[in-house]
């Protein structure tokens, strides 16, 4: 009786992936037109068909139904062919949203009213493009290049026209040298696309996106409008400067209106953690610090949690990857312990993500300590917090709270949620939330709560420098759905697909 179940299975993966198939030339066509389109927070442009159906599976464990390839694609066959100007599209969502009360609309009714302050526009964003110069060329800085690459779409966005680096012994040498250090990576595998390296104009050339690469000493040395930039914004990933005085160097050399910088930021520079705090970050702020990646990911979820349960007191303890900043040898270091090897030892620091908090978060200032452990991983770390609440609760409430946090709230690409007891850090490479919450590990003793919070201290940070970046060059898309889905998640299947 077993057999024909499974041949049932067989057809059906197979159905599905046709229509995964089908779908990829319809993102490919939309995201062009700077038309992006997701499922609950997850870009699929630029995606194979399994990753795709890997997308839909994800969010059908984590929203408990069957949403699938079956429903989202007579959807997105109607957004494709519908004229829309720039936006961004949650498909999961959309989908979400009509199967469980589509208030009598046939699909392609229902589409056109979701979409209508899109509908028939090619205004539905004022932006113009912004030149971006990537500061420093290491870990985080070819991250944010392989982003701003891919984020190119229709080139409406933030456009890297050029990346700064000191000067070497070899200059053609060490251009190869950078493309191959781009092209290549140890821990987030091959760049996704063709770099050609022009030796003659001293240049890399990504997906068609023209990236300069400029030698410098100095910040100030430089003029930018010799290379035909203008209005840039300089994202810095060298942490040489990390106060106001150091980073306004950028802002002296011609063709520079703004600084980002890729750590948390000294003195009276503003950190901004994308989703938290973004309200705090004005048209006519020159100098915004992205603050460091373990403040990242935990900020969102504590401020989650405190506007929700309250924080009376708390601990941060973070399990952290190992960084360049430390040796692979034992070797003198400034800092206390991080001289001894990376890669043989655990290296008790300290942290300065709790310090940031309470200028990020005023209403926990001083009501949270915290430490860090470096171990011998090259990349993902954990933080654990120990949070005191001012009522009490229970497991199912905080994880319940999280997960829709992390399906249908604004910080649903800060944070995301994971069901599965075997993860392990490795399968959070390449992740692009902020942080990432352990349901499984959850721990609660009526108001004390114990949470751990995976987070790809690279990529995922990387995702976040972007985000903040966008917002610092004015450039913002139109979400669809408007409002955020609030209903009970459908029980859905190939049966109950709605014909168009």
């Amino acid at each position: 009786m077993a057999k024909p179940r499974l041949e049932s299975a067989f057809a059906d993966f197979k159905e599905r992936e046709a229509l995964a198939e089908a779908m990829i030339p319809m993102i490919g066509s939309l995201y062009r037109r700077n038309v992006v389109i997701y499922i609950h927070g997850v870009p699929l442009y630029n995606q194979s068909v399994l990753d795709l159906m890997k997308a839909h599976r994800f969010v059908r464990q984590i929203e408990k139904n069957e949403m699938s390839e079956f429903e989202t694609h007579p959807l997105l066959k109607i957004i494709c062919d519908l004229e829309l100007g720039p936006a961004h599209i949650d498909i999961g969502k959309l989908t979400s949203n009509y199967m469980a009360d589509d208030a009598g609309f046939s699909a392609v009714d229902y589409v056109r009213e979701e979409c209508k302050q899109i509908l028939g526009r090619s205004d539905t964003v004022d932006h113009a493009p912004r030149d971006v110069v990537v500061y420093g060329f290491g870990r985080i800085g070819r991250l944010v290049t392989r982003l701003l690459v891919e984020k190119a779409g229709g080139g409406q966005n933030l456009v890297q026209r050029a990346v700064v680096l000191r000067p070497p012994k070899e200059f053609v040498d060490d251009l190869n040298k950078r493309a191959s250090l781009l092209r290549r990576d140890s821990v987030h595998g091959s760049f996704n696309g063709t770099i050609r390296v022009d030796e003659e104009n001293h240049a890399l050339i990504c997906n068609g996106n023209v990236i300069r690469v400029i030698y410098a000493n100095d910040p100030g040395d430089i003029d930018y409008t010799n290379y035909g930039i203008s209005d840039a914004l300089i994202i810095d990933s060298t942490g040489a400067w990390r106060d106001r005085s150091g980073l306004e160097q950028h802002l002296s050399s011609p063709g520079v209106s703004k600084v980002l910088l890729t750590t948390s930021g000294k003195g009276d520079v503003k950190n901004i953690v994308s989703g938290a705090n973004s309200d705090q970050l004005f048209p006519e702020d020159n100098i915004i610090a992205a603050a460091s990646c373990t403040t990242n990911a935990i900020v969102p979820v504590l401020k989650c949690m405190n506007d929700h349960f309250g924080i009376s007191s708390g601990h941060m303890e973070t399990v952290h990857a190992y960084t360049d900043d430390q040796n692979l040898h034992d070797n003198t270091h400034s800092k206390e312990r991080r001289g001894r090897s990376a890669p043989l030892n655990m290296v008790l620091t300290e942290t300065n993500a709790t310090k940031s908090i309470g200028k990020l978060l005023p209403e926990l200032d001083g009501k949270l300590t915290g430490n860090s452990i470096r171990v011998p991983v090259p990349n993902v770390s954990m933080a654990i917090l120990n949070l005191s609440l001012e009522r009490e609760t229970s497991v199912d409430e905080v994880n319940e709270f999280l997960r829709n946090i992390a399906l249908d709230s604004s910080m649903n690409r800060q944070i995301d949620f994971t069901i599965s007891s075997e993860v392990v850090s490795t399968d959070f490479i390449g992740n692009r939330h902020a942080g990432i919450i352990d349901s499984h590990a959850t721990i609660v003793n009526g108001s004390q709560v114990i949470l751990y919070v995976w987070y790809d201290n690279e990529f995922g940070y990387s995702c976040q420098v972007v985000r903040v970046g966008q917002k610092m060059a004015g450039i913002k898309y139109p979400i669809v759905p408007a409002k955020p889905f609030t209903g009970e998640s459908p029980k859905l299947g190939p049966a109950s697909i709605k014909r168009v």
